[in-house]
């Protein structure tokens, strides 16, 4: 994607060192600072906090955040806006929304259609291009206005995206493992329309993998049963691309994945997928029809292993920190629950010191809370293990492990800087 470099900023606003501070005053905490100077370790009374090695912003999320900022003090009097949540963390788009930042709601529609209301921004106007991307079609709706954009996705989507390119541009479906309705895949769907016939399939999970390679088998010995074609209908209908033919489009696959996804079940994915057409069409075809890479970003994967080396610790209870539609943070959630009892919540307003009870979203239950009462035993030694998803602020991981503590009653003010900055 290009446009003219004075309405186009993908690099920066050669502002950084002025927003510097007001970034860390807005996010940055004493209490991530102790735990990462004690070994990760913060023990009051019989309470131990063991934070994992990993967590909070990545680089994308931090790089996402101080172009907002920059474009803020770049353009002190014009209008901006943001395409959607600039990444999924209730504070940080609060707080973009208070430095006088509209932040504009999807429309709803099609996977790689327009789902944004444009009509009232013009060329005098910002746009900020979230950290997940946008579409092809609201791309170039926002190039057509010619109003400044400042642009900042993820470099590990970029690459996810030239690998779905890769795919088109040579006559393969890109079966992508992501989330159809979340905006990086969307954005990521939506690149196979470079390329006239571009084609692609979204799996949320092995469930659905396993459904496509039924469907690819069947394809192999020559005929599709109407109960596995009606199957696929109604679980995958919506999830492909205009004009998605399974009995076409299936036969040469690529692989790609939304870049937050547990790395674990996208190489299993893949694995599936990539056998089935061994098994459908012989191997040597499959040599030739069949791609895969992994594309989970780095970052992601750095904090999926923290958490497995952590929970190779006596651990007793884990809390996953972050927003309850952060993709990356359910990852978390969800390899976490496969070991120890695990609590996922949004930030520390979610923990009750005075009740003992958690407001959380358990691994695995889309869009649903619950409350746990006596989420964290009364009485005797306990070890908790902490992360947090990638768009987490430290201050906001800080003020949880306080009510961690509060929880039993425990004060971290023996501990606390003299400056009295913010958990």
């Amino acid at each position: 994607m290009s446009a003219p470099p004075e309405t186009y900023y993908r690099k920066g606003l050669g502002l950084k060192t002025e927003v510097q501070d007001e970034i860390a005053a807005d996010y940055s905490g004493w209490i991530v600072d102790y735990l990462r100077a004690h070994d990760f370790t913060l023990t009051v009374g019989d309470v131990s906090v063991r934070l994992a090695r990993e967590f909070g912003f990545c680089y994308g999320v931090e790089r996402a955040v101080d172009y907002a900022y920059q474009a803020r003090r770049k353009f002190p009097d014009r209008r901006i806006f943001l395409v959607g949540e600039i990444i999924h963390n209730p504070h940080v788009n609060d707080r973009l929304v208070q430095m006088g930042i509209t932040i504009l709601q999807p429309l709803g529609g099609p996977a790689g259609g327009v789902r944004f209301d444009y009509a009232g921004i013009g060329p005098a106007d910002v746009v900020v291009l979230p950290a997940f991307g946008v579409t092809i079609r609201d791309f170039e709706a926002l190039r057509a206005i010619g109003c400044v954009m400042v642009d900042t996705t993820c470099g590990s989507v970029l690459n996810v995206w030239k690998r779905v390119e890769s795919y088109a541009q040579d006559g393969f479906t890109a079966l992508i493992h992501g989330k159809a309705a979340h905006e990086e895949t969307r954005a990521t769907a939506s690149q196979v329309r470079r390329f006239e016939g571009g084609a692609y399939l979204v799996v949320r999970d092995m469930e659905e993998a396993r459904l496509v390679c039924d469907y690819i088998e069947a394809l192999g010995r020559g005929a599709v049963p109407e109960p596995l074609a009606a199957s696929f209908r109604e679980r995958l209908g919506h999830a492909g691309s205009p004009g998605f033919d399974p009995a076409v489009h299936l036969r040469r696959l690529g692989v790609a994945n939304q870049t937050t996804m547990l790395a674990s079940e996208s190489l299993a994915i893949a694995a599936e997928v990539g056998a089935a057409i061994g098994r459908a069409f012989g191997s040597d075809y499959a040599a030739a029809n069949f791609r895969t890479f992994d594309t989970i970003c780095s970052a992601t994967q750095d904090r999926q292993d923290a958490v497995r080396e952590l929970l190779r610790e006596p651990i007793d209870v884990m809390l996953v920190v972050g927003g309850f539609n952060s993709s990356n943070t359910i990852s978390l959630a969800m390899l976490c629950a496969d070991r120890v009892p695990t609590f996922h919540v949004e930030d520390a307003s979610n923990i009750d010191p005075g009740r003992g009870a958690v407001l959380h979203r358990p691994a695995g239950k889309a869009h649903r809370e619950v409350v746990s009462a006596d989420w964290l035993p009364r009485a005797g030694p306990v070890r908790v293990g902490v992360t947090a998803g990638a768009s987490t602020p430290n201050n906001r991981i800080g003020e949880a492990v306080a009510r961690i503590f509060a929880t039993r009653g425990l004060s971290l003010d023996a501990i606390r800087p003299s400056t009295g900055r913010s958990a």
